[in-house]
């Protein structure tokens, strides 16, 4: 009779534990998913699915995966344009490079540095320097337009207003 209560003590505590889907890499667990669709049982293809399916929402509520729309997508990328951060790729899928090689603003501060090279800091929050020693003809004030494209070898062109462009490098 001992023995009797002390299995059923050991399968009562490790059934919850059983019972709750493990919490895998994101990549994993979509695999599974797509696995389910070779199951020839529909009974058993939905069990699989089923399966998955709570293993994708535990993995998303723990935060181990994050589910991440087109349109958020676009915007991590317009915020993180001229900031060099290779892990930000995950965001390019589906997308063209054209897409991100300008964005515009306004100007919300400007100053100059010790060596006359313009620093900007933008509606967006990004803050941008000039790299080059070309003078602008007039000092960018707040709520000029500002234009930034991506240059040849990595580099980016700031124009600012109806000025020429000048090099510039994000710094924040």
């Amino acid at each position: 009779m001992l023995k009797k209560i002390a299995l059923l003590t050991v399968v009562a505590i490790a059934s919850p534990a059983a019972a709750q889907p493990k919490v895998e890499g994101g990549a994993q667990i979509i695999q599974k998913l797509v696995d389910c669709r070779n199951t020839p049982d529909d009974a058993a293809q939905l069990a699989c699915y089923r399966q998955a399916a709570d293993a994708l929402v535990l993995a998303e509520a723990a935060g181990d995966i994050v589910v991440v729309g087109r349109e958020d997508a676009r915007k991590v990328r317009r915020q993180a344009f001229g900031l060099s951060l290779p892990s930000l790729s995950l965001f390019d899928k589906g997308e063209s490079e054209e897409e991100v090689s300008t964005v515009s603003g306004e100007v919300r501060t400007a100053r100059q540095d010790a060596t006359g090279r313009w620093i900007l800091k933008l509606d967006s929050g990004a803050t941008w320097t000039q790299v080059d020693a070309i003078p602008l003809r007039r000092s960018p004030k707040a709520g000029m337009p500002v234009m930034i494209t991506k240059a040849a070898l990595g580099s980016y062109k700031m124009k600012v207003g109806d000025q020429h462009a000048v090099r510039a490098k994000r710094i924040e």
